[in-house]
């Protein structure tokens, strides 16, 4: 459980850092984060990376010299923020921002699915995030759903509505990202309802520059070939 937020002393012009957490154990991250580009794509789809923090496992707590009840969630987004601060101190102290994280996420594991809509969302909650969704790509054998997010309502989470067009595909309207998050066949994908398209993953970008060099290729030829006609 997480405590509540009281002073701390630190020695004068010194900065307090989080404490060093080991690696996570398992792919989890990097295969449905990482691998997809999920965070990349996220950072560019906002466009202000040094007041919008989009990470991926950095502590959370109210202060940096918390020992307990610290979380890190699989990502974490914020908004009107000092980023700079965040990445050198490597975890959010909510006392020092002066307001908790917008957005977390978590990604669901065999070791920690239980934890993540149990204890987690408790302290969440304390936090005062405004959303939290988890993500199982198992299809829902680690977490209660394979989606699902909570909305902070008056200091309780209250359950986001989900839309189902299949039992492959279904998706969440996320307020606080202004994008709907999708699990999509065991993927998770972010779309944006303002301009009606997915945020682009690697592959994604990776077809469109193949495509992109298939066309520079064809123009090429076609002037070699015009050259070569006027000769």
């Amino acid at each position: 459980m997480t405590s509540e937020p009281t002073a701390i002393m630190t020695t004068a012009g010194t900065l307090e850092t989080f404490p060093v957490f080991p690696p996570r154990s398992d792919m989890q991250n990097p295969i449905y984060l990482h691998r997809p580009a999920s965070l990349a794509s996220l950072s560019r789809h906002y466009g202000n990376p040094d007041t919008t923090l989009v990470l991926s496992e950095v502590p959370v707590a109210w202060r940096p010299g918390q020992r307990a009840g610290i979380r890190i969630p699989d990502l974490i987004v914020a908004f009107d923020v000092d980023c700079s601060s965040i990445i050198e101190r490597w975890g959010y102290a909510i006392d020092i921002e002066g307001k908790p994280p917008d957005f977390v996420l978590e990604v669901a594991s065999r070791t920690t699915g239980f934890k993540d809509y149990t204890e987690k969302r408790i302290d969440y909650e304390r936090f005062g995030i405004p959303e939290y969704w988890r993500f199982d790509p198992s299809g829902g054998r680690y977490h209660d759903e394979p989606l699902a997010g909570d909305r902070l309502v008056e200091g309780r989470y209250v359950p986001i509505a989900l839309e189902w067009t299949d039992d492959r595909h279904c998706r969440g309207y996320s307020a606080a990202l202004g994008l709907y998050a999708c699990w999509e066949d065991g993927q998770l994908r972010w779309y944006d309802p303002d301009k009606g398209l997915y945020l682009p993953t690697f592959d994604d970008e990776a077809t469109r520059a193949d495509l992109a060099e298939a066309e520079i290729r064809k123009l090429r030829q076609r002037l070699q070939d015009l050259g070569e006609a006027t000769d």
